[in-house]
């Protein structure tokens, strides 16, 4: 009867994670734009990249500029890596706004799938220079057309039929008449038949075209982003995981997507969270090491029993970001392993016992402080600040990068329908943005091996901020990681956002 219990239960939880995990999740889940802080030489910028749902589409672009004055901005899409990343199209200026003299906006078409960037060519009091943002653009969506707009080109296709009907059916009634003349009995009847073959015609010719048209649409939707699906295998305390997929071209079978496929960001293949579900009362960090040729292993902490939706975010050597999602369910009495490494973790107050402030104490008596806006609303980029103190209140000493960083943070919309792992220089993935910046400076004929990322131990800032967007009103949970001496600190934070 338990074990009967038991399976059931582990139904259900996959069931529920199917469901939750259905939408795409490239780069961050519901997450599509892109925040990122760019510095080059004397200039500040604060770059907001909108990618287009469909491919091809139009990407929008925003610079907020804070350092040097700057003239202009021109802005020019590019591969991310091979050959076509070294040779730039015609850049497009962007628009400096009227009442703000930092202000910038432009577009960009974004042609192809896959990982490019936008390169930023700045002029400015400070002279000439340039940045570069990577970007990973896939179709997530099939834009259907409205019904008012269809009815109208049904009808204008309609009157087009009868048209060339008409124009067919004069040309065989009155084409070899001498002027003045009128059509007889004969020419008459052959002008009707002409007229019936034509709409034959026609007719088939539309419904030829349909049938052409739905094959392009379902090869458009085939070939819409998918990521890869994530196997995940709890044996005692030890978990397994699996990224691959059905490989079309042997049989179905599943492919698993090789460790060597990778890059290493911030010192790991994989940093995987991992929330109880659905009150987020438990979150962890955590980084699985790579387990032979394909796949990951990791040694759980302890754990409350529940359900954890799994996010893995990994990247790939063409700099394209994924986060692989999964459920797992932790049973009751699994002996966990102490917290090792980078790994990190936190308990906070459930959902459902009411919305966590600006200020969340820590176990060790230190506080963690959100400066918090007075209001948040989805769409729009934040830059968002953090600070850790010490039990007298004081800004916390002895700090230290936490993976190479001051901070690292994941928003996670409560209802699940959103997730992104964030770092102080924004949402876009660090081996990205160095293939981004190593392109901009020098073009890249292949895939350089970064599994050699250096990062930096320099003591930092008790405050971290992230440039961030929600996309989407709702509820948020925000966990933030913080370091100071050997102990990483993990604070939550929940913003409603409208």
């Amino acid at each position: 009867m338990i074990l009967a219990q038991w399976k059931m239960k582990k139904l259900v939880c996959a069931v529920a994670g199917a469901l939750l995990f259905s939408e795409v999740a490239f780069g961050h889940v519901g997450n599509k734009d892109i925040y990122q802080t760019v510095e080059a030489g004397p200039y500040k910028l604060f770059v907001t990249v909108r990618t287009p749902l469909v491919i091809p589409g139009i990407a929008g672009v925003e610079v907020r500029s804070s350092g040097a004055s700057l003239r202009g901005i021109t802005i020019t899409p590019l591969p991310l890596i091979g050959e076509a990343s070294k040779h730039p199209p015609t850049p497009d200026a962007m628009k400096a706004s009227t009442s703000d003299s930092g202000f910038f906006t432009g577009s960009l078409w974004i042609m192809a799938s896959g990982s490019w960037q936008v390169r930023l060519n700045l002029d400015g009091v400070g002279g000439k220079a340039t940045a570069s943002v990577p970007v990973p653009a896939v179709p997530t969506k099939i834009l259907r057309m409205q019904r008012p707009m269809g009815m109208m080109l049904a009808l204008l296709g309609c009157f087009l039929v009868l048209g060339v009907v008409g124009i067919v059916m004069a040309a065989v009634r009155e084409a070899r008449l001498t002027p003045g003349s009128l059509a007889g009995p004969t020419r008459s009847r052959l002008a009707v038949v002409a007229g019936a073959v034509s709409l034959v015609l026609c007719a088939a010719a539309v419904y030829l075209g349909g049938k052409w048209w739905n094959v392009e649409a379902a090869g458009y939707e085939a070939e819409m982003h998918h990521s890869p699906t994530m196997r995940v295998i709890l044996n005692g305390n030890r978990l397994d995981l699996l990224i691959g997929g059905s490989d079309a071209q042997h049989g179905g079978a599943w492919k698993n997507v090789e460790n060597s496929q990778l890059l290493a960001d911030h010192g790991h293949l994989m940093h995987l969270y991992a929330i109880r579900w659905p009150e987020m009362d438990a979150v962890f960090h955590l980084h699985p090491v790579p387990n032979g040729k394909a796949g990951f292993t990791e040694i759980l902490p302890e754990m409350r029993a529940g359900t954890y939706h799994l996010y893995a975010d990994v990247v790939f050597r063409n700099g394209f970001p994924e986060t692989e999602t999964a459920a797992l369910a932790v049973p009751v009495g699994m002996v966990g392993a102490p917290l090792k490494g980078d790994d990190a973790g936190a308990t906070p107050l459930p959902i459902s016992a009411g919305h966590l402030g600006p200020r969340y104490k820590l176990p060790d008596d230190y506080v963690m402080e959100w400066k918090k806006p007075t209001e948040i609303i989805s769409n729009t980029p934040y830059t968002l600040a953090f600070q850790l103190l010490d039990p007298r209140g004081n800004p916390a000493a002895d700090m230290r990068p936490y993976l190479g960083m001051p901070g690292h943070a994941a928003f996670v919309k409560t209802d699940g329908s959103a997730f992104a792992h964030t770092h102080p220089d924004g949402s876009a993935a660090m081996p990205a943005v160095m293939l981004a910046n190593e392109s901009s400076s020098a073009p890249m004929s292949g895939m350089h091996d970064l599994t050699d990322m250096k990062m930096s131990t320099e003591p930092v800032s008790s405050t971290v901020t992230f440039p961030y967007g929600f996309p989407a009103s709702g509820t948020f949970r925000i966990f933030i990681q913080m370091k100071h001496g050997n102990t990483v600190e993990t604070g939550a934070f929940d913003a409603n956002v409208k």
